[in-house]
């Protein structure tokens, strides 16, 4: 159940951070904590959301300012009343979701003794026949069958809260059926739908800023973060590179290279950035004002969200479900949260959000922004738990002093390329290349141990 743990974790403490290190990335920042039953919506100021933002909202939405500030505050209320209740609920808990301009929260149990904790905390109670916990064990049987052979013709598989189901997507109800046999789970907690969905990462190569890949490609920034308080980079989609592959950034200038990338099985990957590169708590506003990232509370199903990427811009629409698993070409991957909002090759990688708080990182899709679409994240956490790193906020403080620069002897070299097993000296002493990497200046062997290590 590591992806009900890991959720649960979030949801209940959300006190991880990230940072992208680049000169005008677009990036989301900071963690809050989900509050109790009952929490009081923050405010929603009349010039707290970006115009951009608005204005997307207003086109894919059709929410005018006003109806979008009033929703915005409303999921926020919903994702803190949610988080409480499902720690209050436990093992009955079966999942949370919002509705309507003013998102009212619904949260389901498995206990129809509870359902008056959960109108006390301002939510309407659903009593249904399986937890939450039952359900994603259902997926994490097909995730599983999914790694040893990935499914023919079956694209998405994901537990539907509002049905109480897992639902699999497929070409032919024989396909899905077929999967769900291999699987080993039965059908009783599973509907086969019929789907024409084509699923693929949209790897064409400040959250939403284009970056290009040294072997040719360009993605889309997510998230400024930090790495041990000293190192600047950004989250991205795992798809767009492999450890050691280099980047050019918006302005075609070095950036710098990927230090972490996992895909499939999950979509996410983080780039070290060169001393040229400075943090931002920003997210790419398009020519209509940046969005400032505060947080990263995760939304609940049915909340708006918005996607910024560096071919189609800013688009918007809601969270479908969590903790979907998809398959693509490449390969199955897990974890990842189905939205309504488009996206086309160009824009993977780029940040998703909700009002202010990031939620994740463009991963693959089906459609387009022309005919719409369907889009699915790589939700943010996850990624800054499995790389040891920290969300840039608006009220956090990125280092800004650039790691020391001076060579003091030795046969290590600023621009120079390394593989994996290389051996230099530094300092005086004798370094091991751990990941093959392109060497910037100040990421000297001795201040970077993710690239070298001593012997």
């Amino acid at each position: 159940m590591e992806n009900t743990k890991l959720r649960r974790r979030v949801l209940a403490t959300a006190t991880a951070t990230v940072a992208v290190g680049a000169l005008a990335l677009a990036g989301l920042t900071g963690v809050a904590s989900a509050g109790p039953p009952g929490a009081t919506a923050p405010a929603v100021s009349a010039d707290s959301l970006s115009p951009g933002l608005l204005a997307a909202l207003e086109r894919d939405l059709g929410l005018d300012a006003d109806a979008a500030r009033t929703r915005i505050a409303g999921e926020y209320r919903a994702a803190a009343v949610a988080a409480g209740l499902e720690k209050s609920l436990g093992t009955s808990f079966a999942g949370a979701r919002v509705s309507g301009d003013k998102a009212d929260l619904t949260v389901s149990t498995t206990d129809a003794s509870e359902a008056a904790l959960i109108t006390k905390a301002g939510a309407r109670a659903e009593v249904v026949g399986h937890s939450l916990d039952r359900l994603e064990a259902v997926k994490d049987a097909l995730d599983k069958a999914a790694l040893s052979k990935a499914p023919k013709n079956v694209p998405v598989w994901y537990v539907d809260v509002a049905a109480n189901r897992v639902v699999v997507n497929a070409a032919s109800t024989s396909a899905g059926e077929a999967f769900v046999e291999a699987a080993g789970v039965g059908d009783q907690l599973v509907t086969v739908a019929r789907s024409t969905e084509q699923p693929r990462a949209l790897a064409d190569i400040r959250g939403g800023d284009a970056y290009y890949m040294g072997g040719g490609g360009r993605c889309s920034v997510g998230f400024s973060v930090t790495r041990g308080g000293t190192q600047n980079g950004f989250v991205t989609a795992g798809h767009c590179g492999r450890v050691g592959t280099t980047t050019n950034g918006v302005n075609q200038q070095a950036q710098g290279s990927f230090q972490g990338s996992t895909f499939p099985g999950r979509d996410y990957a983080w780039v070290a950035t060169n001393a040229n590169w400075v943090p931002k708590p920003l997210v790419n506003g398009y020519g209509r004002g940046d969005v400032t990232v505060t947080g990263s509370t995760p939304s609940v199903v049915g909340a708006s969200v918005c996607r910024s990427g560096s071919t189609t811009g800013w688009h918007c629409g809601t969270i479908q479900q969590l903790n979907t698993s998809v398959t693509y070409p490449e390969g199955t991957i897990s974890g990842v949260t189905r939205t309504s909002v488009c996206a086309e090759p160009g824009d993977s990688g780029g940040a998703y959000i909700s009002g202010s708080q990031a939620q994740g990182v463009t991963s693959g899709g089906s459609g387009n922004c022309s005919s719409g679409g369907t889009t699915y994240f790589q939700p943010l956490l996850p990624a800054l738990q499995a790389y040891g790193l920290t969300l840039v906020t608006s009220g956090s403080t990125p280092p800004t002093t650039p790691p020391p620069t001076d060579q003091p002897g030795g046969t290590w070299a600023a621009g120079t390329t390394y593989a994996v097993g290389a051996t230099v000296t530094y300092g005086g002493a004798t370094y091991r290349c751990l990941q093959g990497h392109t060497a910037q200046a100040g990421w000297t062997p001795a201040a970077v141990p993710a690239l070298w290590q001593r012997i």
